[in-house]
């Protein structure tokens, strides 16, 4: 499945839609370069289910924030300076799979850790500068799940 977005406010529509069908032990991974919005992506995710003003700093130092919401527990992972997808098991990525909502940047990092039936988005560049393509793939439920939503 593919959606075009034109701006950074549809980016924000879009992830906040997907955010309310999230659930408990989903995992969402962010791929795309730098630059093409996964961390607004985040920001918008992590806003529609806790509040519009949360204060969502970027994980890539600290490479995990943990918010509590309506839905349970949401990890926000940004793997970019992950050495090995061993180290990621320090990070709690393995509780946060079963039992919290996962929402992941850079997820190539993980390597075999990424579960098979979470949520892929890639984020790529289309026409002009702030147009992206966001691509859906799936093993899981996901497509029919993100199909009772309108994007």
């Amino acid at each position: 499945m593919k959606i075009n977005i034109e701006n950074q406010h549809q980016t924000e529509v879009c992830a906040q839609r997907i955010a309310q069908i999230a659930r408990a032990g989903d995992v969402i991974a962010l791929h795309g370069d730098l630059g093409m919005g996964k961390s607004v992506f985040s920001r918008a995710f992590i806003r529609a289910l806790t509040t519009p003003d949360e204060e969502v700093p970027s994980p890539t130092f600290t490479l995990v924030q943990i918010y509590d919401t309506d839905a349970g527990e949401l990890y926000h992972f940004d793997m970019y300076r992950l050495d090995s997808p061993d180290d990621s098991l320090e990070l709690g990525i393995e509780e946060a799979f079963n039992d919290s909502i996962s929402l992941i940047e850079w997820p190539s990092k993980l390597g075999t850790y990424l579960p098979w039936n979470c949520l892929n988005i890639e984020i790529a560049p289309a026409g002009h500068d702030t147009a992206r393509t966001l691509t859906f793939t799936s093993q899981g439920d996901w497509l029919d799940r993100l199909k009772e939503i309108t994007l």
